[in-house]
Order: C-alpha cells, then structure tokens, then sequence
C-alpha cells in the first residue's frame, strides 16, 4: 500500500498460496515487511488443483467483465490496478481475447505470479501444509487458504471459534482442444461484436441450436448421471452465481435459454436472417488458442456423462476434452459475526483472514480482499493505523459486507443467513441519480447512469483515500 516505510521488522506469516494469498504477501513485502508465504502444495494437493504455481486458476479463466464504468467487478479491477495489485498486473499481461471481458492464459499467469513472489527479497516461501493453529509466536498471520481449507486447520478453526462451518458447492466447466470443433457448424463472435481487452468483437465461438436440438438437449441433460454427494454433503447449498447446468435446467426448461445459452447479440453466418432458438458459448484458455472454456457450463455429471451429453452440441460432436467438468465443496467463514472491520478474528486478533474463506465469491474478489488484509497486516506490524477503504469504493463495499454490512442478523449481532457474495452496485452507499443524458450509438437509462455516477465517486473516493496520510483513524 502507498506510504509505508522500510524498517527492520518481524515477519508477517501468510497461509496460502492462492489469488488472495498471493496478493496480500505481495502487499506487504512491497510495504517493506518480511513474509513468509506457506503453501501446501504441491506436497499435499486439493480436490480440484492441478499443480503448485501460486495463484492456480481451477474454475474458469475468466476474471469477468472489465468495463468499469457501469460494471461493478470491472471497476472493482480499476481500483486494484490503481492499489498496486500484483494478481491485477500479471493478468493485463497475458490476457486473451474475450470480449468485454478480462480473460487470461490460466498457465502463463500462474507462472508469473509464482517468479515474482518466489524473486522477491522480503518473500520467505515454505511449501509445507499448516495442519492446525498457528504457533502462539506468529503474532501476524493472515489465513487464505481458500475455498479449499485442509481438514485439520478447517476443524482447528471450528473449535476456535465455536462455529460450525459454512459450506457450499462450486463446479467447474469442461475445456475442449479447438482442433475437435466443427467449425463448418461453430462460428467466432462476441455479443454485439463487443471488442474488450485482446479481442477483436469475434472472441467467442458459438454452438447453436435450433429448438427442437434445445429440447433433445434438455431431456439428454436431465436424464443423464449426475455425481452422487457424500452423506455429510447432502445439505449443502450450491452458489447461486455458479450453478451447475444440470440444476438450471431442472428449475425449469427455458432457464438456461435465458441464462449461459441465451442467444442474443449473435448472428450466425452459416444461416443468414435465421436467429438461433440458444447457444453455447466457448471461450479462448491459453495464448496459443488451443483451448477452450465451455462458459457457463459447470457440471455434476459422471465424467462419461458429459463426453456422451455435450457431444450432443451442434458442432461439438467430435469435441475432445483436455479437461471435465467436476464439483467441489467450498468452506467460508460466517465472517460478520466473527471478523472484525480489519479482517481480525475476534477471537484471536492475531488471525486475519482473506479470499474466498471470508464469503467473497470470484477471483477477483478474493484476490481483493488478499490485497486489503495485506496493506492492513503491513501497517500493523509498522505501527501505523491504515483505514478502511472508503465504503462508496468497491473496495470498501465488498470490504464492509463482509464485516458487518450483511443485512440478516441473529440477537447478538451475527449473520443468520451469509452466503458467498460477487461484487455488486447493490452493496453501495446509494447516490443521487442523474438525468439520464442520450448517449450517440450507446444505451442510455437511469440505471446506467446511475452506475456511471456511482464508479465516478468510487474512483474519486479512492485516489484521496490512496494519496491521503497512512495514520489516519479507521472508520
């Protein structure tokens, strides 16, 4: 964070090697403090990583929209790029062409991220798991390790706080080689021929369907074998934001016409004046172009089950998989009733916890609130006293809500009913909405100005919060 000073200090210990991990142990060495980054793998692996780069991308490569205008997770990426973000920097790096989107080389980036912290002087990495409580002696510790939190320290972490843990389901989306579509059936297009980072308005490629091929597909799906859940998983809820396909579909027929397969903005060449009934959308994985992400497309299904099912997909009836589809239980911490406006466990302030173990949900975010719990770890350990991002930043906001903003408390103050949370408008202060103004060639309403206002004061806020004196008092 900007003003920190290098003295002679004890080290800060980070618990984790992911997007948040990562980006808070860069915070505070580049603050001037010594760090030492633990990392269990590749020792000792997860359910759903594959190697041990740091910052390991498992589910999409997708950061998400990047347009920050009127865009909460594209203003959120301002912000950070603003705050110094390393997670930020690598990914503008090797982006890949996905329309308005930020889409990165999951490879290439996890290999960056993991020579720079591995190159930095201050940065001491152990690959070794932390199988409990950390030792009384580490007086400055921040935990992120993620959705996917060893047993042991999950269990240490439940006896400290007297909790029992929250959980949720999360999926992951098949990836399938370029060379095994029909391209004859396929073709290249973003919404509207939307061009965003590295994309020319073709960024995608698009499978249609007419009606009767979405109906056949629908039956296919829901009649397919899905993956059976252990018995002590039988009650946990999915994340909205990231359901998987199988379970859209069974809310209803037309649910995913009007979700990941809605058809709008897409023309198709091999059919011109004929507007497909839906569509699967497919996006660029690596630099090379060779792989490529099924959007939207997170499943349960049996491994067998989704050769046979997404086969079925006009034009990926020879389709390849480099990778499948696969479920996941997440652990998150009920973090307004346990975590206090500095991301301190109340019931052991030397704990601070980052990621997607506080109830932020994406990478984005959990990289976000790794970046905050950075520069306030490093402030602690100088003495200083680093405020809160302001609440009307998205910082500040996604900040907030899980300290203290969620709305659904029980008597003695703590969340009832917190579920993992994206960046969102909703979680602004409120503004004054202005006239709306007619913009040539852009859509013009309230709401979209009102989003433009709102990330104008955002940014405004922000700069005077990063220019203004590291010791003033939080809020």
């Amino acid at each position: 964070m900007a003003g920190l000073v290098t003295v002679m200090v004890a080290n800060v210990h980070v618990i984790g090697g992911g997007l948040a991990g990562s980006e808070a142990a860069w915070q505070i060495a580049q603050a001037g403090v010594p760090v030492v980054l633990h990392e269990m793998r590749p020792k000792r692996q997860t359910e759903a990583h594959q190697t041990g780069a740091f910052a390991e991308l498992v589910c999409s490569n997708s950061f998400r929209s990047d347009e920050w205008e009127t865009n909460a997770v594209g203003l959120l990426h301002e912000e950070m790029r603003r705050t110094g973000s390393l997670i930020m920097h690598v990914a503008d790096r090797h982006s890949l062409p996905a329309g308005g989107a930020l889409a990165v080389d999951r490879d290439k980036f996890a290999v960056e991220v993991t020579q720079r912290l591995e190159n930095h002087r201050l940065i001491t990495i152990i690959r070794d798991e932390v199988s409990g409580l950390p030792p009384p002696y580490w007086d400055n510790v921040i935990v992120a390790t993620g959705p996917l939190t060893s047993p042991a320290l999950a269990l240490a972490l439940q006896n400290l706080t007297g909790e029992a843990e929250l959980a949720f389901f999360d999926a992951i989306a098949p990836i399938v080689y370029l060379d095994s579509l029909d391209m004859n059936i396929c073709w290249c297009q973003s919404r509207y021929d939307k061009a965003g980072p590295s994309g020319d308005g073709a960024d995608y490629i698009n499978c249609p369907f007419d009606k009767e091929q979405y109906e056949t597909f629908i039956d296919t799906l829901l009649a397919a074998e899905k993956t059976a859940f252990k018995h002590f998983e039988a009650d946990t809820p999915y994340f909205e934001g990231c359901l998987p396909i199988e379970v859209m579909a069974d809310r209803g027929r037309e649910t995913l016409r009007y979700g990941p397969m809605k058809p709008v903005g897409l023309t198709n060449p091999h059919r011109p004046g004929e507007k497909p009934y839906a569509v699967v959308q497919l996006r660029q994985d690596n630099a090379l172009g060779t792989l490529w992400n099924m959007v939207g497309f997170q499943t349960k299904l049996k491994h067998a089950e989704q050769v046979r099912v997404f086969r079925t997909i006009p034009g990926l009836k020879q389709a390849d998989f480099a990778r499948l589809g696969g479920l996941h239980r997440n652990t998150f911490l009920n973090s307004p009733k346990l975590l206090d406006a500095h991301l301190r466990l109340t019931a052991a302030p030397r704990l601070r916890f980052a990621g997607q173990i506080t109830g932020v949900e994406g990478y984005v975010e959990s990289a976000a609130i790794g970046l905050i719990a950075g520069g306030f770890a490093a402030a602690e350990r100088l003495g200083l006293a680093l405020s809160p991002p302001p609440r009307t930043t998205a910082l500040g906001a996604l900040l907030h809500h899980i300290t203290g903003g969620h709305l659904h408390v029980d008597g003695e103050g703590g969340a009832r009913s917190f579920q993992p949370m994206n960046i969102n408008f909703g979680l602004f202060p409120p503004i004054a909405t202005p006239a709306a103004k007619k913009r040539k060639g852009a859509r013009s309403s309230k709401a979209f100005e009102r989003k433009r206002a709102l990330s104008a004061r955002a940014l405004a806020d922000l700069d005077r919060w990063l220019t203004g004196p590291v010791s003033m008092a939080a809020e």
